[in-house]
């Protein structure tokens, strides 16, 4: 049985390759917004994420302000990336946003965001767009799903390892 060269190549990338197409944090998707990500894992059960956002018109939903749907997309992302300093690969299952002020565009913002707890597999986040002057314009809650292991051995992955 021939074997496909592609999905050989792809199952022997490493997690961060396979993520370079991500659209909150992928280098290389052109359309994507290049999240860089500072992640403070000081004390391991309790690891922080922090990024600096400046949106352009491309991401504008009323006049002068990002969508509603990028906003949620930034606080998502925010709280995935606190997955890998608690050494495990979820997905998202759930999320809450409160959008408390619009966010505009082509300012500096943060985008914050901390583990609060865990309940077996289940990962209990929370996430904020501020302005630099710690002013809340958006917060989320989100439930995160630990992929089962037998899962990732099958796609050819493993928990990240830190």
């Amino acid at each position: 049985m021939k074997t496909d060269p592609t999905l050989n190549e792809t199952l022997h990338k490493t997690l961060d390759e396979r993520a370079s197409h991500c659209f909150g944090c992928g280098a290389a998707n052109q359309q994507g917004l290049h999240l860089a990500f500072v992640i403070d894992a000081t004390h391991p059960d309790a690891p922080r994420a922090t990024a600096h956002v400046q949106l352009t018109q491309r991401h504008e939903g009323p006049p002068g302000y990002i969508h509603g749907g990028i906003v949620a997309t930034l606080l998502d992302e925010a709280m995935s990336k606190l997955n890998r300093p608690l050494k495990v690969l979820a997905m998202t299952r759930h999320m809450e946003i409160d959008y408390l002020r619009p966010a505009p565009l082509h300012q500096p913002l943060l985008l914050i965001s901390r583990h609060l707890r865990r309940e077996g597999r289940k990962l209990f986040h929370h996430a904020e767009l501020q302005y630099p002057d710690g002013s809340v314009l958006a917060r989320g809650k989100g439930l995160f799903i630990i992929i089962d292991e037998r899962l990732l051995a099958r796609a050819g992955l493993t928990q990240p390892q830190i």
